[in-house]
């Protein structure tokens, strides 16, 4: 199938095409390059052997979207394109509900201007709000705790609406919880611009001595050890769910958590990575971070069941993929 993926110079993304690629599909990546860099896909294509085709466009544009449709006779989106750090949406929701819906919209019209049926949409674990874990599909989603997770609810709405006026149309929600690691290869990885959101970007720039310490942000939860509790699933094992969501679609709206259904606290992870690679991190406790919840994470028996997909990767492979592509790329400034 010929796939548009939104956000696919991005980290989910570009490892999302290595697995369409290396299955067979062929790929047109549009992404805006504002968080991510085109030669990401140099390294895509280095890792494969295959061609990307590249569009620089957001998403939000929609004349821009239509020319690219009318350009390609996709068999199917799959919509990373998309403001992601929790804490950002808390300070600036304006920007977040912007930017994540209209796009979302975009895409849709586009779909249904032009006959694409098939649509995989990168949601979240967070639209489950502070729910009781693990969380399942048939949950009725609570309100998000921050701006970023209501984008992705209202998304995940948005689409369901439209595949009921469509009923021809195959929908994807794929709910997915903290990826980390990065591929194999060391070549694509996750290198956020700035002082990283998310975890273990965090651990790696503390490793390499870019940052002085790790801030933990609260160590007064209610789990192990006091810290928050994630479900930290490996960016390929998490690529390759999408593929396999691609590929099994059918008609009406289908949600799947994707996730390895295992809860690791903050200072679990922080034990593994320097378990992993031999080293000791220097870490400082700070006040809890607004948005985030005690615990999140997965039951992930749907996709196991329908799609045949588990997650094979374990902590410390995440652990070592990803202090391997911040030794080997962190230092040439390759954001991915």
């Amino acid at each position: 199938m010929n796939i548009l993926v939104t956000g696919g110079a991005g980290y989910i993304g570009s490892h999302t095409c290595v697995s369409l690629l290396e299955t067979g599909h062929t790929v047109v990546v549009a992404d805006n390059l504002c968080n991510s860099r085109a030669d990401t896909l140099d390294r895509v294509k280095q890792i494969t052997g295959k061609d990307v085709i590249f569009s620089r466009i957001d998403v939000t544009d929609e004349a821009a979207v239509n020319s690219l449709f009318a350009d390609y006779s996709f068999d199917g989106v799959i919509h990373f394109a998309g403001h992601k750090a929790v804490g950002e949406s808390v300070a600036k929701p304006l920007k977040y509900y912007r930017n994540n819906i209209i796009s979302t919209i975009v895409l849709a019209e586009a779909c249904q201007r032009y006959g694409v049926k098939r649509f995989v949409f990168s949601s979240s674990a967070t639209v489950y709000g502070d729910n009781e874990v693990p969380f399942v599909e048939s949950m009725p989603l609570l309100p998000a705790t921050n701006p970023y997770g209501e984008t992705k609810a209202v998304c995940e709405r948005i689409l369901i609406d439209a595949a009921k006026a469509n009923p021809d149309w195959s929908v994807a929600l794929l709910r997915y919880f903290n990826p980390v690691g990065a591929h194999e290869s060391g070549l694509i990885g996750d290198a956020p611009d700035g002082i990283p959101n998310n975890l273990m970007p965090y651990i790696t720039q503390v490793a390499k001595g870019k940052l002085d310490k790790l801030r933990i942000f609260g160590d007064d939860y209610p789990t192990v050890d006091g810290t928050g509790v994630r479900d930290y699933i490996h960016v390929m094992d998490l690529a390759e769910g999408h593929v396999a969501a691609l590929d099994k679609l059918t008609s009406g709206v289908h949600v799947y958590n994707l996730g390895t259904g295992q809860g690791t606290s903050v200072l679990q992870l922080v034990k593994a990575f320097e378990d992993a690679n031999g080293m000791k991190l220097s870490c400082a406790i700070v006040a809890r971070r607004p948005g985030d919840i005690a615990e999140c994470y997965a039951n992930a028996s749907k996709a196991k069941r329908e799609l045949g997909w588990v997650a094979k990767r374990d902590l410390l492979e995440m652990c070592r993929d990803a202090w391997r592509f911040e030794k080997n790329f962190m230092g040439s400034c390759l954001h991915s």
